[in-house]
């Protein structure tokens, strides 16, 4: 079950980075990423916002755009980039199946 709002701590887990570059890619991207804010000001993540930072990781990290490129190829063709992001998750959910059965064996 997914959840409906995550913390900065678990959108850096999730992509595997730290919560200064989560940070940071929200305050370079204020049109892409709108995360809430909580009575303390703590940053909260919808899942949409998950699938953009995993966009944004693809991007920069991945295929090694600068922030700018990326947010041009964002702003232009998102489906092509969110089905890659979906493609890559369908990828590593079966690579963990197969390493669980491997380890059964």
């Amino acid at each position: 079950m997914e959840k409906c709002i995550y913390t900065i701590g678990e959108a850096a887990g999730i992509l595997g980075e730290n919560q200064s570059l989560v940070r940071f890619w929200t305050n370079s991207f204020p049109k892409l990423l709108k995360p809430m804010r909580n009575a303390k000001g703590n940053r909260l993540y919808s899942p949409e916002d998950i699938e953009v930072l995993k966009q944004l990781h693809l991007l920069i990290k991945g295929k090694g755009m600068t922030l700018e490129g990326a947010e041009k190829v964002l702003m232009a063709d998102r489906k092509s980039v969110e089905d890659r992001v979906k493609a890559l998750d369908s990828l590593k959910a079966i690579r963990a199946q197969l390493l669980e059965i491997k380890q059964g064996l």
